[in-house]
């Protein structure tokens, strides 16, 4: 093992809430080198966890004292079907890597296969991370990632690699996707790929009670992806009520595709999320100027999913702010005919308990009725909230107790939440939201009796399930 000095401590890249000092960090490049050191791991009887690019919020990247497995020198593309629309890649590579080397075989007119979703806000995850997290972007009438994941090579902690996919290994299937690297580590995926198309944004402004209905009228239009993206600024009426709804159909084939004439550039997106912190109806202002001037603009589908993200951004912040501190994200899950009721209550408690939202925006996924712990019971309406926290010990306890009340909100409502943004979620909440965490915990004792995967995030939900009344 590489061993790395104490005073090296690894943290998430957006939250930086993380902090974590492991007793050696390994970056293994293949499949040989993966399996040994897991079994070297297993041997010393210390636990591991793997990490891709770092920006889970959760910790299920880390394990203080254990061994973290950064995958990121394992990122080859291993095979392509051209013909079915099937890429193999290793799971540390990175989506623009994976986007860049699609691009390298399109035809002369752009045509080619592309990818159907990955996360929207930042663009450098690793695939492997987004199938353990079960991630979506912004479809509108997609299910989560498992839907486009046509098999994966899994390492056990026995060292065995097995093929897994729906018919060969349907437990483990429905398991690992969304099991947060707890169950092994994931050497290869393979992904369902869709043809590239032309696509055209259309914005305009709504209010949250019309969101539902316009997501179903731009469906049945044949529209692919869009959100809504609502005002934060408390002091103001529109609060979590009016925001920017922007949706993107499908155009011909021959469709002309002029230059992108408003693109939002680093110093713009920077400028925006400083407002966002000191003057918020100005940043929703400006914000929502620029979506609607570019209403009419026209996007490779592939292309539209990517976009800007300055690591560090915050450090500018915290000299002006005054304090260090971070955005920290939930996402909470609402049926569709409850939204109103849910961002009208959010708003309340919000404001009362003067939280800090700085971006949010609303999502429509579709049921995941394949995996084991699936955050998409149903057909959802998926809520996601950026909230300034600050790094002392009162703001990480007021931002724990805002994240519980929106849980406990959308739970309510029949709704559930995101289960590893963070670790604030009571025992009650967690059991409620997922109903089958002890069957997940069954299985993981099954394929890794000895606990050789672990991770920071999973003893801290075992302490908080075990603490439970």
């Amino acid at each position: 093992m590489t061993m790395r000095p104490p005073s090296v401590v690894l943290n998430d890249r957006h939250s930086a809430l993380n902090a974590s000092v492991p007793l050696a960090l390994e970056h293994p490049a293949g499949l040989p080198a993966i399996r040994e050191a897991v079994a070297r791991a297993a041997r010393a009887g210390v636990p591991l966890a793997i990490a891709g690019a770092r920006h889970a919020m959760g910790g299920q990247q880390f394990c203080h004292g254990g061994v973290v497995l950064d995958l990121e020198r394992h990122a080859a593309v291993r095979d392509f079907d051209a013909a079915r629309g099937l890429v193999t890649v290793d799971a540390g590579i990175r989506w623009p890597a994976l986007q860049a080397w699609l691009a390298q075989r399109r035809d002369a007119e752009g045509r080619g296969w592309s990818i159907r979703q990955k996360q929207s806000g930042a663009d450098d995850f690793s695939i492997g991370g987004s199938l353990a997290a079960n991630a979506h972007g912004r479809g509108l009438d997609f299910a989560p990632l498992v839907a486009d994941i046509e098999r994966f090579r899994l390492v056990l902690a026995s060292g065995d690699a097995i093929d897994v996919d729906r018919a060969s290994a349907p437990e483990l299937f429905a398991a690992a996707i969304g099991g947060y690297g707890l169950l092994g580590v994931v050497d290869t995926a393979t992904l369902r790929l869709v043809p590239r198309c032309k696509l055209e944004r259309r914005v305009r402004l709504v209010d949250v009670a019309d969101v539902a209905v316009a997501f179903d009228a731009e469906i049945a239009q044949g529209s692919l992806y869009g959100d809504f993206q609502f005002a934060v600024d408390p002091r103001d009426g529109d609060f979590l009520r009016r925001g920017v709804f922007a949706c993107y159909r499908p155009l011909p084939d021959d469709a002309a595709m002029p230059p992108v004439a408003h693109a939002l550039d680093e110093e713009r997106w920077r400028a925006l999320m400083r407002l966002a912190h000191v003057d918020k109806r100005e940043a929703f202002a400006r914000y929502a100027a620029f979506y609607l001037a570019s209403d009419g603009q026209r996007y490779a589908s592939d292309d539209h999913q990517f976009g800007l993200y300055p690591d560090g951004y915050h450090a500018a912040l915290d000299d002006e702010l005054g304090h260090r501190g971070s955005e920290m994200i939930g996402e909470m899950y609402v049926p569709a005919a409850q939204l109103a009721t849910f961002m009208h209550r959010a708003a309340d408690d919000l404001r009362v308990h003067g939280a800090d939202v700085v971006y949010g925006t609303v999502r429509r996924i579709r049921a995941d009725r394949e995996t084991l712990l699936p955050w998409a019971r149903d057909d959802f309406l998926c809520v996601v909230f950026n909230l300034h926290v600050r790094h002392d010990a009162a703001g990480i306890a007021a931002a724990r107790d805002d994240f519980r009340r929106l849980i406990d909100n959308a739970l309510s409502l029949g709704g559930s939440y995101y289960l590893t943004y963070h670790g604030y979620a009571r025992a009650d909440q967690v059991r409620h939201a997922y109903p089958r965490i002890d069957e997940f915990f069954a299985l993981k004792n099954r394929v890794d009796p000895q606990g050789v995967f672990a991770s920071d995030w999973y003893r801290r939900l075992r302490a908080t399930l075990a603490g439970a009344p």
